[in-house]
């Protein structure tokens, strides 16, 4: 049994050895039992093992073990959580990323089913999708937007894996990159900053709205905007197993953003499932010193305007002119929370004058999981109790506006409540006067 969270050690990979350590921490996991609220892969494991009068983890079947990896989404907030992490105790125990290792193994060593293999081909090609879409979007929109549970869902679901009956974000016309290309820029005051902005591919190719809020607020602020060539963070293929894939487009970010850090600025992501990946996964996934320097120069969009706010010789414009909210329930994306960052979209979006209440409640999509069509009956109660409690919350009372960093997660609140969500830097743009475009 070897205690290892890095992908190029020689064990990695290894059945046996991976087995072993998942017996060791299922163990210790049922000796805790403090994750039990996070998903249902810990419920599950408890009961498989309270059913042995030992309780003994090790007496799992493989299929065991593997039901609770199947049923991890990689929310982190087990992680968040722990008492045993490697940071705090010898057990060194970090659920999420020892579930990585098990799906990478069961990857290489050919245990995933062919059904998943063909539907992680289908989304994690998130940038080929999204330049095929973005190109035919009336029809393309047409077809991931017919009625849930309809024959064409169902043909998709067949071909692709993808669920029939959950909410897909639609595809814009024109991209986020395409936009940026063709505006002139607006910098308001004293220059304040220069970042690169990393707009992932739900912001290139789906919502490309929230990019140009983000610019559009940047630069009345001083901050001066540059959009990378870097593609998808690559999370749908770790997430998946398919380490060969991910290693490949993590590599290629890394360099591609590391000269773009050496030439000057910081890199911003406006979601946070991309900002988590370039912040931790890219440091044991590709590391070395392009990889530190990317991590170390990632920022949160909220996050960089807040620090921009509290350093000594820059400040926010907190001249709010346009419609501002009284009440504020604000989605605390889980990716986001797992930077260990604190609320900054919470703290700027206070700046309004807005009274902002939090919801942490995880929404169960993680990109790919919670799209997939075997996911389904896990998936959409997870969304339903984030939607419970944002109503809980008074989030769907007149008057209200609920807002989330997560465009997925956000997708799955409309989904279930009706209510499209706002991104935080769209509510500031909005308190600041400047409409949509």
């Amino acid at each position: 049994m070897t205690i290892t969270y890095d992908p190029k050690h020689p064990k990695y990979l290894d059945e046996a050895d991976v087995r072993d350590e998942l017996t060791r921490v299922y163990d210790l996991c049922h000796g805790c039992r403090l994750c039990f609220k996070f998903c249902t892969s810990f419920p599950t494991l408890f009961e498989m093992i309270d059913r042995f009068d030992d309780q003994d983890a090790g007496r799992l079947t493989p299929a065991e073990q593997d039901q609770v990896i199947d049923e991890c989404f990689q929310c982190k907030l087990c992680y968040v959580n722990c008492p045993y992490i490697p940071e705090l105790h010898e057990w060194a125990l970090d659920f999420p990323r020892l579930m990585l290792r098990a799906e990478a193994m069961r990857y290489a060593t050919g245990q995933k089913p062919i059904r998943q293999r063909v539907t992680t081909q289908a989304m994690a090609r998130t940038d080929l999708l999204g330049v095929v879409a973005s190109a035919t979007a009336p029809l393309a929109n047409k077809v991931i937007q017919a009625p849930e549970g309809s024959a064409v869902r169902k043909a998709v679901a067949k071909v692709t894996g993808v669920s029939s009956v959950r909410m897909l974000p639609p595809y814009a016309k024109q991209r986020f990159s395409t936009w940026f290309k063709k505006r002139t820029p607006n910098v308001v005051g004293k220059r304040q900053g220069s970042v690169t902005v990393y707009p992932t591919c739900l912001v290139e190719y789906q919502e490309t709205g929230i990019g140009k809020d983000l610019v559009n607020v940047y630069e009345r602020n001083g901050i001066e905007c540059s959009v990378t060539e870097a593609g998808c963070c690559g999370a749908p293929w770790l997430h998946s197993g398919d380490l060969k894939h991910f290693t490949k487009v993590a590599e290629q970010n890394v360099k591609t953003l590391a000269a773009e850090v050496r030439r000057g600025g910081d890199i911003v992501v406006t979601q946070p499932t991309c900002g988590y990946v370039l912040k931790k996964d890219y440091i044991d996934y590709v590391g070395g010193p392009d990889a530190q320097l990317v991590a170390e120069h990632t920022y949160d969009a909220a996050e960089y305007l807040m620090k921009v706010h509290k350093a000594d010789d820059t400040e926010l414009d907190t001249n709010f002119t346009g419609p501002v909210p009284e009440n504020i329930t604000y989605h605390t994306a889980c990716h986001l929370r797992a930077q260990n960052i604190g609320f900054k979209s919470r703290d700027l979006m206070k700046l309004t004058g807005a009274k902002v209440k939090l919801v942490q409640q995880c929404s169960g999509i993680d990109g790919m999981w919670g799209f997939r069509a075997e996911n389904e009956e896990i998936s959409i109660p997870i969304a339903k109790k984030l939607a419970d409690q944002i109503e809980k919350a008074g989030g769907l009372e007149p008057g209200n506006v609920v807002t989330g960093d997560c465009n997925l997660a956000n997708t799955a609140i409309a989904e279930q409540t009706g209510t499209t969500p706002l991104h935080p830097i769209s509510l500031v743009a909005r308190a600041y006067g400047i409409p949509p475009e």
